[in-house]
């Protein structure tokens, strides 16, 4: 059969055959629900629509991914990489991405970098820049983007002003405010060490006396379950009971020096 196998879509036919020469007495339960809606038959996959113009040169050889989708790109895309590249620390403020009725693209104007309903954040700076390079004749994309980031500018030194401003007067007015996100990161940080710290000398203590009992022959594990205090009483112990130079040993048996 080649490359293909037209089995699968000869079932129900062969499910027949086998019915009418008596092979089988009984049809099978999908019998009659394959007989309605019998299977889909396209073996070839279709070539993808192609988004990007072709060379006119023909090709020697049949490209490897003639079946894969083409990448689907705007123009966008390269102002967008471009601006996220100069301004990374844009990607941490927290965006609102929830649209009320997915008609927000059509209330913006980009005449103007602010919008009414929109917060200023990098995407505003893309489409400004775009919105210049279409509508200003005789304008550079590099000239687009200094303009648009100058604008971009202004009003995030004009909102950081009007924050710093307003937290003032709510200070005047007797406010209090909690701690800031710094300070409650560095509590966090400081719990953390001490609690690494306690861990450490629990840790050396029995690296210690796991050296110690090498040389007294005492179970490690009883002398590191116990404590430091404790654990120097055992070492006392058993360092009593090893015979002193030329001492006879409880088997007979002298120690020689």
């Amino acid at each position: 059969m080649g490359r293909y196998d037209f089995r699968p879509l000869r079932v129900h036919q062969t499910a027949t055959q086998l019915l009418q020469t008596e092979r089988i007495v009984n049809p099978p339960p999908w019998y009659t629900a394959v007989g309605n809606i019998p299977p889909a038959e396209p073996l070839v996959r279709a070539q993808p629509l192609q988004h990007q113009q072709k060379s006119r040169q023909p090709r020697t050889k049949k490209a490897s991914k003639l079946f894969m989708p083409q990448m689907i790109t705007y123009e966008e895309d390269r102002l967008r990489k471009e601006f996220f590249r100069d301004h990374p620390w844009e990607l941490a403020r927290p965006r609102m991405i929830i649209e009320d009725d997915g008609r927000d693209s059509y209330k913006t104007n980009y005449k103007q970098i602010r919008q009414p309903e929109k917060a200023l954040n990098g995407e505003s700076v893309v489409q400004r820049q775009l919105w210049l390079q279409l509508n200003v004749p005789g304008i550079s994309k590099a000239g687009a983007y200094d303009r648009a980031r100058k604008e971009f500018y202004d009003l995030r030194l004009q909102e950081d002003t009007e924050r710093r401003v307003a937290k003032e007067e709510a200070l005047h007015t007797g406010a209090q405010f909690g701690p800031s996100a710094m300070d409650i990161g560095m509590q966090l940080e400081d719990e953390e060490y001490q609690r690494w710290k306690v861990w450490a000398q629990r840790q050396v203590e029995m690296q210690q006396q796991r050296q110690a009992a090498m040389y007294t022959g005492t179970d490690t594990g009883d002398i590191a379950d116990a404590e430091p205090a404790e654990g120097m009483a055992v070492l006392e112990e058993v360092s009593d009971s090893i015979p002193a130079q030329g001492q006879s040993a409880e088997g007979g048996a002298t120690v020689r020096p």
